[in-house]
C-alpha cells in the first residue's frame, strides 16, 4: 500500500522526444516515478525515461496502458498530456484526412487519456492533469490555421473540464508554449506547396519564418522547470504561457487590440 511520503507517479504522454522527454527527465530529477508513452518503445530502447506502448488515437492502447500502469505502481499522481502533431497549409488545399488526423491526436487524444486515468484519480481522492497545448491556439495563424484550432479547442475544454473536476479534488490546467527547439519541424504534415497553387508564394515564404522561428527556439528545459513549477503548486491556475516575452505579449495584444489592426500586425509578422 502506498503512503502519502511516496513520490507522485507521472504519466506523459509523448516521452520519446522533445518537449516530453525533456520534461519527464527532469522529474525524474527530482526524485518523481515518472514513465513517457511512445507508439513504438523498442525504437527509443535508450531512452533514460522508461517508455509505455501508448498510441492516443487509438483507445484500446490507451486503457490497456493505463491498466499495466495501475497494476504496477497502484495509482497516477499527475498525467501529462503532450503527445501531439504539427500540421502546415493553406486551409483550402489541406486534406481532410490530415484535418481529422491532427485533431483526432491533438485533441481527441489528449481527452481521451484523460477519460481513462479519471476513474483512477477519483478512486484515489485526487490527482492533476496537465494539457500541452500552445501560444498558437490563442490566435488563428495563417497556413497554421488547423494546429491552431486544435489547441484552442484543447485551451477551451480544459476550462470547462476544471470546473466539473473541482468536486473530486482533481486539478486540470494548461501549458501553452510557443516555439521551442525541439524536432516537431520534421514530423509535422506539411501541405505540399503546389506549383500552381495561388498560396504558393506566401505560403512557402511563411513555411521559411515557421522553421526559423523553431530552430531558434527556447530550449525545452525551460517548459521542464515550469511543470515541476506547476505539480508543485496546490491550487494551479487555468493557464500557464511559456515561451519568448513577445509571444507571450501577442496574446495580451489580441485581447486589447481591434481585430483589424491585430490583423494587420500578423500580416507584416509573416510578410504576407
Amino acid at each position: 500500500m502506498k503512503t502519502d511520503a511516496s513520490p507522485k507517479v507521472i504519466l506523459i504522454t509523448g516521452g520519446s522526444s522533445g518537449i516530453g522527454k525533456s520534461i519527464g527527465e527532469f522529474l525524474i530529477s527530482k526524485g518523481y516515478i515518472v514513465y513517457g508513452t511512445s507508439r513504438n518503445p523498442k525504437l527509443n530502447s535508450a531512452n533514460t525515461l522508461p517508455l509505455i506502448r501508448l498510441d492516443v488515437t487509438k483507445n484500446d492502447t490507451i486503457k490497456l496502458a493505463i491498466s499495466e500502469l495501475i497494476e504496477k505502481e497502484g495509482r497516477i499522481n499527475v498525467l501529462i498530456n503532450n503527445a501531439g502533431v504539427g500540421i502546415t497549409g493553406p486551409l483550402e488545399e489541406t486534406p481532410e484526412e490530415e484535418i481529422k488526423k491532427a485533431f483526432d491526436t491533438n485533441y481527441f487524444g489528449p481527452i481521451n487519456v484523460t477519460k481513462a486515468v479519471l476513474p483512477h484519480m477519483r478512486k484515489q481522492g485526487g490527482g492533476l492533469i496537465i494539457n500541452i497545448t500552445s501560444i498558437a491556439g490563442y490566435m488563428g495563424l495563417p497556413y497554421r490555421g488547423i494546429y491552431s484550432a486544435t489547441k484552442g479547442a484543447l485551451e477551451l475544454t480544459t476550462e470547462a473540464f476544471r470546473i466539473e473536476l473541482k468536486q473530486f479534488n482533481i486539478e486540470m490546467t494548461n501549458v501553452a508554449p510557443g516555439d521551442f527547439a525541439t524536432n516537431i519541424a520534421a514530423g509535422r504534415y506539411h501541405a505540399p506547396v503546389l506549383e500552381h497553387s495561388p498560396y504558393k508564394v506566401a505560403y512557402k515564404n511563411t513555411l521559411a519564418i515557421m522553421n526559423e522561428h523553431v530552430d531558434a527556439g527556447k530550449d525545452p528545459l525551460l517548459m521542464a522547470k515550469v511543470i515541476y513549477k506547476v505539480i508543485n503548486t496546490q491550487k494551479p491556475k487555468g493557464h500557464y504561457k511559456v515561451g519568448e516575452p513577445l509571444q507571450k505579449f501577442s496574446i495580451a495584444l489580441k485581447r486589447i487590440l481591434p481585430d483589424k489592426l491585430y490583423e494587420k500586425i500578423l500580416l507584416k509578422h509573416y510578410k504576407l
